[in-house]
């Protein structure tokens, strides 16, 4: 198991786009991805549980990956935050 603490960078928050393209890059790998924030713990392969999260701009959260290809996975996910889901800054 794998864990990381990232923060939500692109301006309009873990919305309906960057959680589609959250969930749609956690699905290619077979390991377990969770979402760990304010105490609630959701899959990060259901788009109604990232949705859950409400998460906005400057939001700290837990990724905890448990599977085969959890690094391969957890470098691929952080790159989506640190690239701000190639949205806009």
């Amino acid at each position: 198991m794998v864990s990381k603490k990232v923060t939500v960078k692109n301006e309009s928050g873990l919305h309906a786009r960057p959680a589609s393209t959250l969930v749609k890059t956690a699905s290619k790998f077979k390991s377990d991805f969770f979402i760990k924030m304010y105490g609630y713990k959701v899959n990060g392969k259901s788009i109604l549980g990232v949705m859950t999260l409400a998460a906005e701009s400057g939001a700290e959260m837990e990724l905890v990956l448990d599977g085969p290809d959890e690094e391969e996975a957890l470098e691929a996910i952080s790159e989506l935050f640190e690239n701000r889901f190639n949205m806009a800054p």
